[in-house]
């Protein structure tokens, strides 16, 4: 019941969800442009996907899903995928 009641107040307060985002992309990795990986289940429980690609897309990064984890390409630069 708490979780359910946890996941209903973050999906309703987008406040609620800006520590958990802040700390993603507060890491070493976000800053200097490299790659963060997390895993759907977890965005989902913290924030919920539309929450976390509205985010990735505000700060002009490159998402990318595959095998159970998202993967954000922390730069804006144009990507090409080789294979």
């Amino acid at each position: 019941m708490w979780v359910e009641a946890r996941a209903m107040l973050q999906a309703s307060s987008p406040a609620a969800t800006l520590p958990w985002l802040d700390h993603v992309f507060s890491a070493k990795a976000a800053a200097t442009g490299g790659v963060v990986r997390r895993s759907i289940r977890d965005v989902e429980r913290e924030v919920g996907r539309a929450r976390f690609v509205a985010e990735v897309r505000r700060r002009g990064f490159h998402l990318v899903e595959c095998g159970g984890q998202y993967i954000v390409i922390c730069n804006q630069g144009q990507i090409r995928i080789l294979c």
